[in-house]
């Protein structure tokens, strides 16, 4: 079981067919299961309420991304900067956090803030590194804000809350944003960036008015969940139907063909996602009838390691998995592997999903093979070596930021006492 994915993964095959061909080797030569459960398994793991919410905000993140929402984000986040140092570099974080709380997706939320902040950031005279790696980290928040995609992934494999773990998300999210944005008033004293022009309030008053359908955006979906009136799923259709209405009608930015294209790449980006829920389901399965969870959970009670001891050993590999493997396939295939492990120690599996989740959105922006990089490569043009070295201080304070999250569970979980 350990042997035959390594030996795949250095062949290069796909995420999904290791997991496949893993389960239907052990099948077929080790165990007398009949093949006819590989399917049945794999549709269990999809037929879940909660997983409908996945390809509806990816489709309303891309529409609100490409629909002029992002645009109008950024005027209205800049217009509260005014007069500040460093405020175009707070606005991307801010904007972030904001659009982050629209798509759920990490690469979706570099894309759409980057291409117009990046640019911006370099002719207001900001370094080319620390441009990239706030630019490449800063959309890494949108993992951890709600909606987040990688919680609903986790809520299903872990058989836990989403409205739960989105709320659970709100302040980590918020923390690192607070972290970010003291590094970079720091920074732009300490290379005496200028002033830009001081805050007005007709300035802020013209963007707000402006703003106020992309402002909305956030309201609609994470209020209808909390006010009880939507679950995550409805929610996320609502969402979609909102960034049609916004973007075709109000902003009127988009036509009907550019929606029909955005729908058939949000459903490509589907399928990519399903595919990989699909396989780890059998993949899950397989794990569990062989009792590895239980032996794995007996090695470590056997080992008397006190709980912070584990959460940093737990820490440490997840950091290291997320910025080998994609952050979809990391959740659902470690899932069922640390949750029995997590439920041993006594930590909170909701607290525990905000902990994985902050720890793979790390690694989406973390040599050699995060996602973020190789979207900023491809917006900017700029060599890897570049935008990894605008990073480290990036990745110092996120971590710093997760040691904070793991040990302070308060910061997880203390909103969910308000949903029910």
């Amino acid at each position: 079981m350990a042997l035959i994915p390594f030996a795949l993964l250095a062949l290069g095959l796909p995420i999904f067919l290791i997991l496949l061909v893993t389960v239907i080797v052990l099948l077929a030569f080790f165990m007398n299961v009949p093949f006819t459960v590989v399917p049945q398994t794999m549709f269990g793991s999809l037929d879940k309420f909660a997983l409908l919410a996945v390809p509806f905000f990816i489709f309303a993140g891309e529409v609100m991304g490409q629909g002029g929402i992002s645009e109008r984000l950024i005027r209205w986040v800049r217009s509260m900067f005014g007069g500040v140092r460093g405020s175009l570099a707070l606005t991307t974080v801010g904007t972030c956090e904001f659009f982050g709380a629209i798509s759920g997706s990490s690469p979706a939320t570099v894309a759409a803030v980057g291409r117009i902040m990046y640019p911006a950031l370099r002719a207001d005279g900001y370094e080319e590194k620390f441009a990239l790696g706030l630019v490449t980290s800063s959309g890494a928040i949108a993992s951890i804000i709600p909606p987040s995609i990688l919680m609903i992934l986790y809520g299903a494999a872990a058989e836990q809350s989403v409205a739960a773990l989105f709320i659970g998300g709100v302040f980590p999210g918020i923390l690192i944003g607070i972290l970010t944005a003291i590094y970079i008033v720091f920074y732009a004293r300490g290379q005496a960036l200028a002033r830009t022009e001081g805050f007005r309030w007709g300035t802020f008053g013209r963007s707000t008015r402006e703003g106020v359908w992309a402002l909305g955006a956030p309201v609609v979906i994470l209020g209808s969940i909390y006010a009880g009136i939507c679950t995550p799923t409805e929610a996320a259709g609502i969402a979609g139907v909102y960034g049609i209405v916004v973007t075709r009608y109000v902003y009127r930015d988009i036509t009907w063909g550019r929606l029909w294209d955005i729908a058939v790449s949000s459903v490509f980006l589907t399928a990519q996602i399903m595919i990989i829920v699909a396989a780890s389901g059998a993949s899950s399965w397989l794990l569990t009838i062989s009792g590895v969870p239980q032996t794995v959970v007996g090695l470590i009670q056997g080992l008397n390691v006190p709980p912070w001891l584990m959460l940093v050993a737990v820490n440490v590999f997840l950091l290291i998995v997320g910025c080998l493997i994609d952050p979809t396939s990391a959740t659902l295939i470690l899932t069922p592997l640390l949750v029995p492990i997590m439920r041993a120690i006594g930590v909170d599996l909701i607290h525990f999903g905000i902990i994985l989740t902050v720890n793979l959105s790390i690694g989406m922006f973390t040599p050699p093979f995060g996602l973020n990089l190789f979207v900023s490569q491809a917006l900017f043009k700029a060599p890897m070596a570049q935008i990894a070295r605008g990073l480290v201080p990036f990745i110092v304070i996120q971590v710093v930021a997760l040691v904070m999250i793991t040990y302070v569970p308060w910061l997880s979980l203390y909103l969910t006492r308000f949903v029910h």
